[in-house]
């Protein structure tokens, strides 16, 4: 193991202290009062929305896989890392001028920004997978992704619980046959919502959604990067 391999198990076991840790105070009192307004709303809502979701997620992750570099020449850990950050920069620029883009909008573009914002992360973790040697022709990569995504943008109890599941994925992999897509929805829009609340403001929309939009991708980079670097790490005997 050579001393970049050493400095990135350092790196991920901080990573994941900050990922246990409990979120502060105004993120609580958030999920609280969206967990209160969701249980006004009658169960067809709620199984419409994640029926919604559902299919947008899919249809997003065929399209992504299918337009997806497969094949890409994985080198060390070190090389895979420096591509990571390339293709991160690149997204991180596409998000903020999408974000820009429909929060100066208004409220309807603003509406907008769900799908497109979802569709560039997910292709973006396409690529990451691609990046780190994984093939997201096979399903159990593809379930992986989801997980990782909801690793991010989740609140504290379904992060400990996700990530709990990522790094136990060789394991656990054979018994996930399907993602809950209630739970998965719920817990996206949530946190969403929390972030991006503002950008439907007119007059500071613009500057809100590029802001939202590149801390959004900055939080799912460091989560991918580290995620699929502990699968790769994880054959290493006694670290993790």
């Amino acid at each position: 193991m050579n001393e970049y391999e050493l400095r990135a198990y350092s790196e991920i076991a901080e990573w994941k202290n900050k990922m246990v840790k409990k979120s502060g105070i105004l993120n609580r009192l958030s999920k609280k009062a969206q967990s209160k307004v969701n249980s006004f709303f009658p169960e067809k809502a709620h199984q419409i929305l994640t029926d919604s979701i559902k299919n947008m997620v899919k249809a997003t992750l065929v399209g992504s896989n299918l337009t997806t570099k497969k094949g890409q020449e994985a080198g060390s850990l070190e090389q895979m890392d420096k591509k990571f950050a390339e293709k991160l920069s690149a997204y991180k620029k596409t998000a903020i001028v999408e974000g820009a883009g429909t929060g100066a909008g208004g409220f309807l573009l603003g509406l907008a920004d769900f799908p497109l914002l979802l569709t560039i992360k997910m292709k973006f973790l396409f690529e990451a997978a691609a990046i780190y040697g994984f093939d997201t022709n096979e399903y159990e990569e593809r379930l992986f992704l989801l997980h990782v995504f909801k690793l991010a943008f989740s609140s504290d109890e379904k992060r400990r619980e996700t990530l709990e599941i990522i790094e136990e994925w060789e394991a656990r992999k054979a018994v996930i046959s399907e993602m809950d897509w209630r739970e998965f929805q719920q817990e996206y829009r949530d946190y969403i919502d929390f972030v991006k609340m503002l950008q439907l403001v007119p007059g500071i929309g613009a500057a809100v959604g590029a802001y939202a939009n590149n801390n959004l991708m900055e939080h799912l980079g460091e989560t991918a990067k580290n995620a699929y670097r502990m699968r790769i790490l994880k054959t290493a005997p006694k670290l993790f």
